[in-house]
C-alpha cells in the first residue's frame, strides 16, 4: 500500500460515520517512451508559459482560476475549493445498496484502497462485512481534484474498494453500432453451435490467477530495444512497410467446423484438406512435411 493518503475523509450513511483513508489500488507499468525530436534525437521536453509575455511560469506561481467572461478569471484556490462545500470535499456520501450485477462493467473506471482511520477500525469491519453479507455494493458521491466522483464501495477479502463509476451521460449510446440482433434465432445461431461453444468455454475454463498474466507486448519491445542496441541501430528510423491487401472472404462462415476444430474433434477431416490443399501446389512452393505426431498429441493440438 502506498505510504502517502491521496485523501482523508469519512465513509457516511444514515447517522455512521467512517474515518477512512484512500489510497490508489494500482499501479502503472507503461513503457516509458521520451519523445524526440527526429532531425537531431534531443528529448523534447513540457514547457509551462504565460500566453501574454511567453515567459516560462514555475509550479509556485501557478493558481486556477475560472473564466466567467472572455479573458476575465475567477482565482480558486484550493481552500475556495474546499469552502465551497466542506461535507462534500471530505465525506463518501453513501447514497444507495444496490446489487453488484445491476451496475454494468463500463461504468467501472478507477479503483482505490479505502483503508479506516485512527479509531474507525471497527465500524470499518462492520460495513465491510455488512456489504459482504448483503450481497450489496454502496454507491457514493465524493469530490476529489475539484470533481464530485460517482462510486462504488465494494467489499473484496478483508478490504473496502472505493471504485469511482462513470455517470450515465459520459456512456456511449451504442445505437450506431452495427449489433447482431439479441436473440439467438434472429443472430442466425442455432442450438448446436451454441452447445459446441458452450463446451469450448467450459474447456478453457479455468482459476482466476492474475499473476500468471503480465505484458507480453511490452517484454517483446524491451527485446527489440536490445536488439537495436546490439545490431548499433540506436538512431535508426524503421520505415512502415505497406500495408497488405486484406483477403477477399465470403460473409458466409462454417462456424460448427470452427468450433470443431477448437474442440479437437476434427483431425481427419483437416489433415484432409491440408493434403489436398499442398498437393494442389506446385512442386517448388511444396514444404518439407512435418513428422505426424501420435494421435493424443493431435488431439490435444
Amino acid at each position: 500500500m502506498a505510504t502517502r493518503a491521496l485523501w482523508k475523509g469519512a465513509i457516511s450513511f444514515g447517522l455512521v460515520h467512517i474515518p477512512v483513508e484512500l489510497y490508489s489500488a494500482v499501479q502503472e507499468h507503461e513503457l516509458d517512451l521520451t519523445m524526440l525530436d527526429r532531425r537531431d534525437f534531443s528529448p523534447v521536453g513540457y514547457k509551462r508559459y504565460n500566453k501574454k509575455t511567453g515567459k516560462e511560469v514555475t509550479w509556485d506561481d501557478i493558481v486556477k482560476g475560472y473564466e466567467y467572461e472572455d479573458n476575465e478569471y475567477v482565482v480558486l484556490s484550493d481552500e475556495d475549493l474546499k469552502r465551497a462545500n466542506p461535507e462534500a470535499t471530505q465525506t463518501i456520501d453513501i447514497q444507495a445498496f444496490v446489487d453488484a450485477a445491476d451496475v454494468p462493467l463500463t461504468h467501472y473506471e478507477h479503483p482505490y484502497n479505502l483503508a479506516p482511520s485512527k479509531g474507525g477500525a471497527k465500524v470499518y469491519a462492520l460495513l465491510r462485512e455488512t456489504l459482504r453479507k448483503a450481497g450489496k455494493i454502496g454507491i457514493a458521491t465524493v469530490v476529489m481534484r475539484t470533481k464530485q466522483h460517482l462510486c462504488a464501495l465494494v467489499c473484496i477479502d478483508d478490504k473496502i474498494v472505493l471504485n469511482t463509476l462513470r455517470y450515465a451521460a459520459e456512456i456511449r449510446d451504442t445505437e450506431e453500432l452495427k449489433l447482431p440482433p439479441a436473440t439467438m434465432k434472429a443472430a442466425g445461431i442455432s442450438d448446436k453451435e451454441l452447445q459446441m461453444a458452450l463446451s469450448l468455454v467450459e474447456g478453457m475454463s479455468e482459476e482466476w490467477k492474475p499473476e500468471q498474466y503480465h505484458d507480453t507486448y511490452k517484454d517483446d519491445v524491451l527485446a527489440l530495444v536490445k536488439k537495436k542496441i546490439k545490431a548499433g541501430q540506436t538512431k535508426t528510423i524503421t520505415a512502415a512497410e505497406p500495408e497488405a491487401k486484406a483477403p477477399k472472404s465470403s460473409n458466409v462462415v462454417d462456424l460448427v467446423a470452427l468450433l470443431q476444430d477448437s474442440l479437437g474433434k476434427r483431425p481427419a477431416k483437416s489433415a484432409t484438406k491440408a493434403k489436398t490443399a499442398t498437393a494442389a501446389k506446385p512442386a517448388a512452393a511444396r514444404k518439407p512435411a512435418a513428422r505426424k505426431a501420435p494421435a493424443a498429441s493431435r488431439k490435444a493440438a
